[in-house]
């Protein structure tokens, strides 16, 4: 089974995800950007949902200490974001993420279909 990081600092946001995906995943959840360094170090997932606003650390901060890392350098990023203004999905993948999904989700589609093209395959 395929391992996801959630890393989100919202509980009804996580619990939604959860929902969607515990299924069909592994799934490591995380409230803040340096919990999440720290579990992806010894729980290595195949794939990593970020979200942008989170305290202690930001978004983008775990993103560039991901990519500095040897071991989770390659990891598929996805950015889980409230921040869907024009240029926003330009923005961030710009900054390195793989794929942009912009909260709420409304789409749970979008969030699978994201998932399923990065991981290769149906899971």
């Amino acid at each position: 089974m395929k391992r996801i990081a959630l890393v989100e600092d919202n509980d009804d946001n996580r619990a939604l995800i959860s929902a969607l995906l515990d299924d069909a995943y592994e799934l490591y959840e995380y409230a803040d950007g340096p919990s999440a360094l720290e579990g992806m170090m010894t729980q290595r997932p195949d794939l990593v949902l970020l979200d942008i606003s989170l305290p202690g650390m930001d978004g983008t901060e775990v993103l560039t200490r991901l990519r500095a890392h040897d071991d989770l350098r390659a990891l598929p990023v996805v950015v889980l974001t409230a921040h869907a203004m024009r240029g926003d999905r330009e923005r961030f993948l710009a900054l390195g993420f793989d794929a942009y999904v912009s909260k709420p989700i409304i789409d749970e589609d979008e969030l699978l279909q994201t998932i399923e093209r990065l991981l290769g395959a149906s899971p």
